[in-house]
């Protein structure tokens, strides 16, 4: 899995909140050990009410505390708040009251009412540090971090040598990038509080934060010391040693985890089979796929990651009888039968694939998908009006993806439509203007137009989106060389193609093309020479190596270097005339010729004959 971008971070500070505020605070009123709403502890703890706190002394306010209390219970947040604004009415002053109020209003994602309510219970004086706490969290959750602030000001105030305090306020430092603030805040913590887990989590997040990793590394190896149940240090260190590329050390504490702690624990077992499948450690993946298969045999999920893992391991046949057996229960999983066709692909069994692919189009014609996957396909079987239908729609349905605009134009260029290839890459780029991409083959399509301004301007644009293109570095560079014109920019262009990719023999061509334009004939005969020997045979770069041995009237080596140009292309009426130009007789008489004159005349009777 990847190094965890600042969004996981943001999530898991979020997360850790829950478990500072409320989640991991002791519930003192002894009706906390059955939490009102079970569905989360945020929605749960935060209105906890210290025991030396009771109801409210009114005999009808205690009424209804308590009739609001049984309906936070069974989980009926409506019928609570209308006991509990009994119970206010009662008594306007209790605080207790109102922070169950502020917890339900949290629960049922009424931020601005719960903000509101906590905010009147943390005014005026008397409140203890665990109340003044847990309404921080709601003011955190409910996006007012400052105010949620001075609460826990106001909370260590009460009681300084409470170090659950300082944690939560160390969390909204860290968050708001007051790291040193954030340092010190959570080390006071941990002098009253030595062996909290979260303040040694928190400490070794800000130390992360702060560059160093090796102290980070230590602060979670004493959170789990301190609890050894403790998931988020486990997730941390792993993830630490991730972003150092040391996943097998990040392997060996998930698997310390769900060995010594919690084996029934799914999201570590995915993060553990997502890290064994980026170390190619297959066997392990499937190991642990199987253990969650031990406890649900049904889960879609589990049987769907080892079809992907067979797929990658190329036991395609494998991965087809997992998804064959998955559809079989779940017919309906469009997504299943898609990635299905991809794999009939991969065994070469075409028709299977676009059964399975049409298959899916009748089911949803809508599933864009598979009109993709299905319109590659028949691109690539030379099929092309079928293959422009399928994408057609698929540009419709999804226009925001620039893949079907770009194969939709090429699938009109292959089939010499060059006015709707240039209008299918437009309508692309309309949608997609920061793919190099759709840039790049709308540049192609104008060359076969013969608007070489707009050849120039699509590719230029192509390489400011992407520097490192090197597919448009190559055409800009030949098409300049081409035309004989700004050489040394032909010279760059073609250079740092081929500096990007030196093993593409069609780059290194043009740059030996580039070179023979500028004059410099010994680089360019090393450079096409290089460009044969990667490439092979293909009639362009022996045209260009015959041209190359003219120039150096080594007209034996040019002669053999055309002759074997025109054998792969004998309709090359531009070569044969200057094959005849350069006095070297009349090449469609040789024998070598006329034979691939023949050959190449009986493949295209052979192609009109096949339907």
């Amino acid at each position: 899995m990847p190094v965890r971008d600042q969004a996981t971070k943001s999530s898991w500070n979020s997360k850790l909140v829950k478990h500072l505020f409320w989640g991991v605070l002791p519930c003192v009123l002894v009706a906390c050990a059955t939490a009102p709403n079970s569905r989360e502890a945020v929605l749960a703890s935060p209105t906890a009410v210290k025991q030396s706190a009771a109801p409210p002394p009114d005999s009808a306010a205690t009424y209804h505390f308590m009739l609001g209390y049984q309906a936070e219970l069974a989980q009926d947040s409506d019928r609570a708040l209308r006991e509990y604004r009994a119970a206010l009415r009662a008594d306007p002053s209790s605080r207790e009251v109102k922070a169950r109020m502020a917890g339900i209003y949290f629960g049922l994602g009424d931020l601005l009412q719960a903000a509101q309510v906590a905010e009147e219970v943390g005014e005026g004086s008397g409140q203890d540090a665990q109340l003044l706490t847990q309404m921080a969290g709601i003011l955190v959750g409910a996006g007012k971090p400052d105010r949620a602030l001075r609460l826990l000001d106001k909370a260590i105030d009460r009681a300084p040598d409470r170090g659950e305090t300082y944690f939560p306020k160390g969390i909204i430092l860290l968050n708001q990038k007051r790291t040193a603030e954030a340092e010190q805040t959570v080390k006071q913590g941990l002098k009253y509080a030595p062996d909290s887990p979260i303040g040694l989590y928190y400490l070794g997040r800000i130390s992360l934060e702060a560059g160093n990793a090796e102290q980070a590394m230590s602060s979670f190896d004493r959170a789990m010391a301190v609890n050894p149940s403790f998931e988020p240090a486990y997730l941390a260190q792993a993830s630490l040693y991730e972003s150092r590329q040391e996943k097998g050390k990040a392997i060996a504490v998930l698997q310390k985890y769900l060995y010594q702690v919690n084996p029934r624990n799914k999201d570590i077992r995915q993060h553990l089979i997502q890290l064994y499948v980026a170390t190619k450690d297959y066997a392990g993946g499937l190991a642990e796929l199987e253990k969650i298969l031990e406890d649900d045999p049904t889960d879609l999920d589990a049987q769907l990651r080892i079809a992907l893992i067979f797929g990658e391991k190329k036991e395609f046949s494998k991965a087809i009888d997992r998804l064959t057996a998955i559809l079989k229960v779940r017919p309906g999983e469009l997504k299943v039968r898609d990635y299905l066709g991809y794999l009939y692909e991969e065994t070469k069994e075409v028709a299977k694939a676009v059964e399975t692919y049409q298959f899916n189009i009748k089911q949803d014609p809508t599933f864009t998908d598979s009109h993709i996957h299905l319109g590659v396909l028949q691109y690539r079987q030379k099929q092309f009006s079928e293959a422009i239908a399928h994408l057609s729609e698929a540009t419709r349905l999804a226009p925001k993806q620039p893949e079907p605009h770009i194969v939709l134009g090429l699938a009109y260029l292959q089939s010499e439509q060059f006015e709707k290839a240039s209008s299918a890459f437009e309508e692309g780029v309309r949608h997609n203007p920061k793919s190099a991409d759709l840039h790049f083959n709308l540049g192609t399509a104008y060359d076969k137009l013969n608007r070489f301004d707009d050849v120039v301007r699509a590719m230029e644009t192509a390489l400011s989106l992407d520097p490192h293109h090197a597919d448009a570095l190559n055409y800009l560079g030949y098409s300049y060389a081409e035309r004989g014109i700004k050489i040394d920019q032909a010279l760059s262009l073609t250079r740092r193609a081929v500096a990007l990719k030196p093993e593409n023999g069609y780059y290194v061509d043009s740059l030996g093309w580039a070179f023979y334009k500028s004059g410099y004939l010994a680089e360019a005969l090393t450079e096409i020479k290089r460009a044969v020997a990667l490439v092979g045979d293909d009639p362009v770069i022996y045209e260009h190596l015959g041209e190359i041995y003219v120039k150096q009237q080594n007209l034996s080596d040019a002669r053999e270097a055309w002759l074997h140009s025109l054998e792969l292309d004998p309709s090359n009426e531009k070569l044969l005339q200057r094959f005849r130009e350069q006095g070297m007789g009349d090449p469609a008489q040789e024998d070598r010729i006329q034979q691939a004159k023949r050959r190449v005349s009986g493949k295209i009777q052979t192609q009109q004959v096949i339907p």
